[in-house]
Parts: C-alpha cells; sequence; structure tokens
C-alpha cells in the first residue's frame, strides 16, 4: 500500500464553533490542541512528509482534505470517544483511509474501540506509529506488540503495549491546523509535557494504567529546549495571562530530576511564568519550593481531591486532610498559589458535600478550583468495582457532570452540590473584591474563572430536571 499523506485527528467533545466566549471561557467551544497528538504527528511526519493535524477543540475539520488520506489517526479521551466514534464512522462511509484509533480511552477500552476503526493502536504511540505505518507499507498485517484489531468477527490484541525508548520528541506547534492564528485566545495555554508515568496507585486515576507506575523523563535540555520553543510559538499573539503550564503527572516523582529541571529553567534566564500539578508531598519540601518560585512558578494546581479520610483511604489516594492543610499553608508561605482540584461523589459523600468545600476554598486562601464529580474510566480499579451504578454509558457526560449513582446522595443533589460549591466560590460579591485586591495575573486568572464557571453552571442546571427524575425512578433515595 502507498502512503502518502497521513492526518490525524482530535475529536470534540463538543465540536468548535467562532463564538466571542472562546476569548474567555474555557472548554466552551475551545482548548488547548493535544499535545500528545501532536508530538504523533511529528513522529509520523518524519515517515511521511505529508502529515497534518486538525484539532475540533480549536477548528473546524477540512473533509474533503481528510478523505484524500490513506491513513487516519484518531486520538480519543473518555470525554470525546462518543465524537471519535462518530468521525470514524462518517471516514468510513466516504474514503477508504485505514482509521486508526489510539489514546488514552481507545486503549484501556479497546473492544469497544475495535467496532469502530481497523486498528487500535495500545499505549504510547511513539514506536508503534512508525512500525504501523511500514506495515502498511509493505502490506502486512500488524502482529507487533500493542495492536487490536477485529478479526474473524472477534477483537483480537497482539500483546501489551512496550514502552518507547525515547520520549524526547517535541512537538511540531505549526503541524496543528489553526493553532498558530488561535494562540493570542486567553483559553488556549502553552503548554510542555516534560515526563510520563506515576508511582501511585488511585483507584480513579486511568493516567497510571495508560503510561505505568514508572516514571520516565525528558533530559533537562531537552525541556528547557521545548519550553523555548513553546514561548516563542505562543508570543506570535499577546496573551492576557501569560503562564505556561507543565502538564506532567507527577513532575516530582523523580526528586532529583525535577530539581535538575528547575535549575536548568533558572540557568537559561527564561523570562515567564509557570504552573503545574502536584501532589501535596511536594509542600513539604521547602528545598523544592525554593527553587520553583525562583524558577517562575507563581502557582501550583494540588489534586486535593476529597476532604475526608475515610474518601483517601477508599480510592487509594495516600494523603490526609491535615497533611493537605500543613502543605497549602507551606506552599503559600513560599509566596506561590495554590489551586484545588476536586472530586465529589465519593461513596461517603452526603448533601453539604459542596458546602464543605466552599467553605474549605475560601477559608484557606485557595486561588481557584476545577470540581469533577467522580468519573470511572473503563480499565481504573475504580470502574470495575462501580460501573454497575454508572446512569449510562453516555462517555460525552465525562467532563465533571454527575455520571452514576452514589451510595449517600443522589445524582440530582449532587450535581446542586456542585453548583452550590461554584457559586459560592465565584460568587459576584468574591468577583469584585478580586478586581479591587488582586493585582496582575491572579486578577486576569479569577475573572476568567469566574466567567468559565458561570457557563460551567449554566449547562449543569440544564440537567438537573433529568436528573432529578432518573433519581426518584431509581428508588435508591427514599
Amino acid at each position: 500500500m502507498e502512503i502518502k499523506k497521513i492526518r490525524f485527528i482530535e475529536p470534540g467533545n463538543r465540536p468548535y464553533k467562532k463564538s466571542l466566549k472562546n476569548y474567555f471561557v474555557y472548554d466552551r467551544y475551545i482548548r488547548t490542541p493535544s499535545l500528545g497528538l501532536i508530538t504523533l504527528a511529528t513522529i509520523a511526519k518524519d515517515s511521511v512528509p505529508d502529515t497534518y493535524m486538525y484539532s475540533e477543540s480549536i477548528s473546524s475539520v477540512d473533509w474533503e482534505d481528510v478523505f484524500t488520506a490513506d491513513i487516519v489517526f484518531i486520538g480519543v479521551f473518555t470525554f470525546n470517544a462518543n465524537r471519535g466514534y462518530e468521525i470514524a464512522e462518517y471516514i468510513h462511509k466516504n474514503s477508504d483511509a485505514k482509521i486508526v484509533m489510539g489514546g488514552l480511552h481507545a486503549s484501556l477500552n479497546y473492544e469497544e474501540a475495535c467496532a469502530y476503526a481497523d486498528y487500535i493502536l495500545l499505549g504510547e504511540g511513539d514506536e508503534t506509529i512508525p512500525e504501523i505505518i511500514k506495515y502498511f507499507r509493505e502490506d502486512k498485517e500488524p502482529d507487533f506488540a500493542g495492536v487490536a484489531y477485529v478479526k474473524n468477527g472477534e477483537c483480537i490484541k497482539t500483546g501489551e503495549p512496550l514502552i518507547p525508548h525515547s520520549i524526547e520528541t517535541i512537538p511540531d506547534r505549526t503541524l496543528c491546523h489553526n493553532y498558530e492564528k488561535m494562540v493570542g485566545h486567553s483559553t488556549i495555554w502553552p503548554q510542555v509535557h516534560a515526563s510520563r508515568g506515576c508511582p501511585h496507585n488511585c483507584a480513579y486515576c486511568a493516567l497510571v494504567q495508560h503510561y505505568g507506575r514508572k516514571v520516565r523523563t525528558r533530559s533537562p535540555e531537552n525541556v528547557v529546549e521545548d519550553i523555548k520553543r513553546t514561548i516563542a510559538f505562543h508570543k506570535k499573539k499577546k496573551r492576557l495571562a501569560e503562564i505556561l503550564w507543565i502538564t506532567d503527572d507527577n513532575f516530582f516523582a523523580d526528586r532529583k530530576w525535577a530539581i535538575s529541571v528547575l535549575n536548568a529553567i533558572i540557568e537559561s534566564n527564561i523570562d515567564y511564568k509557570f504552573t503545574i500539578q502536584v501532589r501535596y508531598e511536594v509542600g513539604f519540601d521547602d528545598e523544592m519550593l525554593d527553587l520553583l518560585k525562583k524558577a517562575g512558578f507563581d502557582e501550583l494546581s494540588m489534586g486535593i481531591e476529597f476532604l475526608e479520610d475515610e474518601a483517601f483511604q477508599q480510592y487509594e489516594k495516600k494523603s490526609t486532610y491535615s497533611e493537605i492543610l500543613r502543605s497549602v499553608k507551606n506552599i503559600q508561605s513560599h509566596g506561590m498559589r495554590v489551586r484545588g482540584l476536586f472530586i465529589v461523589g465519593a461513596d461517603n459523600h452526603t448533601e453539604g458535600v459542596g458546602k464543605r468545600l466552599a467553605d474549605f476554598v475560601i477559608e484557606h486562601n485557595i486561588s481557584g478550583v476545577l470540581i469533577q464529580s467522580m468519573y470511572f474510566i473503563p480499565g481504573t480499579p475504580v470502574y470495575d468495582t462501580h460501573k454497575d451504578k454508572l446512569i449510562n454509558g453516555d462517555w460525552s457526560r465525562c467532563i465533571g457532570k454527575v455520571v452514576h449513582y452514589p451510595e449517600k446522595i443522589s445524582p440530582y443533589n449532587l450535581q446542586k452540590e456542585i453548583i452550590y460549591a461554584s457559586s459560592h466560590i465565584y460568587s459576584f460579591k468574591r468577583l469584585i473584591s478580586a478586581l479591587f485586591k488582586k493585582r496582575g495575573l491572579e486578577r486576569i486568572l479569577f475573572i476568567g474563572e469566574y466567567l468559565w464557571q458561570k457557563s460551567v453552571r449554566k449547562e449543569l442546571k440544564k440537567e438537573l430536571p433529568w436528573l432529578k427524575e432518573i433519581s426518584d425512578k431509581s428508588g435508591l433515595y427514599n
């Protein structure tokens, strides 16, 4: 088979649509394109020069261009899986292109994905994408480890995917359609991913299942070069909040390496602000906190998740409330803000969980929040124990909405708790206070999040009548 043209597609849970809100409301019709998929497109381009990518987060897809491709790679997470399947069917009807699906959801739920694609690439595609291109060119059936496909009516798997030997590829962001035009939007963040894997085993975390528990890192020099290129790419247009997000799941798992990267950033004299995701343990490491501050990190996003020790224990999250609080205070004492990432809908949660969350955020000066209802991704331990409690199989609702029947609170009341927490943390009164008391980037971020949370609440409120109906019909909360 002759391979002259390859296209990559990132489906949108909500496909891109022009709107003024795109400038201010994160994830309305716009968000940052997948770095992982751009990285894979960069790798594929070495084998096939005519390689290009569309992300429905920032643009429409030129379907006539896609239909004439020889291979179309579609990357799906759980929240956009339904749209990914829809796209695959559409391409099949209008093109002879081979469809290869990958990404976290397709990897962990490959038997479902097999119904829509010719092949599923499992795990990380850094080395398997060149392999499958080679097999197509030789008209062979891929038999290397890490592939799933339908044969004689059965979805077969060739074996567990191998871990890539190198993850040093710097993504070529110019391969993503419309990306250069859109970087001025405040809802598109400069991003760099420096390591993969996490040694912990939280029951709800699909990333551990996908990347494994062995932490793999890029060289400090490679990370710094990626940061420089990313900043240069985004400086083509002025953005209100100039801050780069290092998106690692656990950047600090390899402490020696993390320190070497921070020192490399400091020595490079990069004049930029950074944010990063952290576990609570980093809040006890004064040397690391000093380096973070010196390197330009003004804010850390902490996966707090719960406020109850019972929930931490149930979901294998090795934290306690007292440790979380002590960590937050120490990070703040080093002159950095703490953003909180929270989960509601644990088996022990009852009515009032939203108020407890809002009170905690306001009392302890948490700078912003992401609130999600408990999620259940196929392949995770929590999915296996709770799949019978799912409301339905609509993956598109896995964007923070209530998707299951909790033990001690109805889906309807749980969604109301999320709305309550959001409305109190991002109240009009607190907005006015932020306008007068906050300065610079902190003020801009609060205004943007106020607008975003308002949009989120609007979407959550639309579902309340339906959630009330199914909660009553379930007979579980009488």
